[in-house]
């Protein structure tokens, strides 16, 4: 019966965390309710279901059920599958929110172009991003002369050419992170699209200090500029993307581009759009007066930026992209989509969760609408 009661009621905490998390005052590398995979919950309420019904039918079957610790066992799951319930539901009502922040920003059309739903079998029973047979990975192409950590891998579509390039970057807090973890559903979606997709490792601390994962994000646009056509992608159509840490290299990619006179690198690639998911827009590291923050950054003549974030991040808290957004907005004459994500946590975008997949939709959207721009 303890097999029953200590995985039921250490799952049905996990969810209650994902629903209702202690948040903390500041953002911050890391979060104990991440590292206790909140998170994972949050964006796996079918997985965590089905664990809660395989135990409670062994159970059931056992004639464990009327036993005292089987009584609580089966509160502690009806606890979970509650809690389930109300992360199902944020989950599917990502898809409004962002269709809103869609609508703000290019107007109705463009929220109307945005699908209804996906299909309830994929985010259900395949929530593991797989590419498809129509996508081509080449994978650990050197970019830079840092070993492994300038590493890139390229998804493609294996007979389209012609695609933009989408370029991303991962997340880790600059300190940990790999090419071949967040990000892949969008990549996948892209490539079966069309699209040239990209996504790199950088120098992590402690052996690099920033500007180095910067001065590697750039170098990674060079080298997708120079070997797009060789994969089927147009040079001359390049977005940037990232997640995390990646999302805070993507917005400092787009802000700083060589037309805004700050790189002197013939071979700076100025993105023609960026997204950031779930990003950090601070300073790295102690100094802050080395002007590292893209707040430091922000111009007229930034390029569009889609800009998604939950307003339960325990890691980067919601208000600071909110202050983003909003001195982004203020500033630049492109369309800034700013989407705010109840109930999401950090880490949304590494299954095809019910939330993901409707990002993956508006950025499809909005990539569209800034690349006819």
């Amino acid at each position: 019966m303890l097999g029953y009661l200590i995985p039921a009621a250490l799952l049905a905490a996990v969810c209650v965390l994902a629903v209702a998390p202690p948040m903390p005052t500041t953002s911050s590398p890391s979060h104990w309710t991440y590292t206790v995979g909140a998170f994972l919950a949050n964006e796996l309420p079918f997985v965590a279901l089905f664990w809660f019904a395989l135990w409670s039918a062994q159970a059931a079957t056992g004639g464990d059920l009327t036993h005292p610790l089987g009584i609580a066992a089966l509160a502690a799951t009806g606890i979970g599958v509650t809690a389930v319930a109300v992360i199902a539901r944020r989950g599917f009502g990502a898809r409004s929110e962002l269709r809103a922040a869609l609508e703000s920003t290019y107007g109705p059309a463009a929220a109307a172009s945005m699908p209804a739903t996906r299909r309830w079998w994929q985010i259900v029973l395949a929530p593991i991003p797989l590419r498809g047979r129509a996508v081509r990975r080449v994978a650990n192409l050197s970019y830079g002369d840092a070993g492994r950590r300038n590493l890139l891998d390229v998804y493609h579509h294996r007979s389209r050419t012609g695609g933009p390039v989408l370029v991303y970057f991962h997340g880790g807090g600059f300190r940990s992170g790999h090419k071949n973890r967040e990000g892949k559903p969008l990549l996948h979606r892209l490539a079966k699209r069309g699209w040239v997709c990209i996504s790199a490792n950088y120098r992590l601390a402690p052996q690099a200090r920033f500007p180095d994962p910067l001065v590697d994000a750039k170098r990674a646009l060079a080298w997708a500029r120079r070997n797009a056509e060789r994969y089927g992608g147009d040079p001359a159509r390049i977005v940037v993307a990232g997640s995390s840490a990646g999302g805070h290299l993507a917005t400092m990619c787009a802000l700083t581009a060589c037309a805004h006179g700050s790189s002197g690198d013939p071979e700076a690639v100025a993105p023609v759009a960026a997204i950031s998911l779930y990003g950090f827009y601070g300073s790295p590291g102690a100094d802050r007066s080395a002007r590292s923050s893209p707040h430091d950054h922000v111009h007229p003549a930034a390029p569009p930026m889609f800009i998604a974030h939950g307003d339960l991040d325990t890691i980067v808290l919601v208000d600071d992209a909110r202050r983003f957004a909003r001195h982004l907005g203020s500033m630049s004459a492109q369309p800034v989509v700013y989407a705010e994500l109840h109930g999401a946590h950090h880490g949304f975008d590494l299954f095809r969760s019910a939330r993901c997949e409707a990002v993956v939709d508006a950025i499809e959207v909005f990539a569209t609408q800034a690349l006819a721009d």
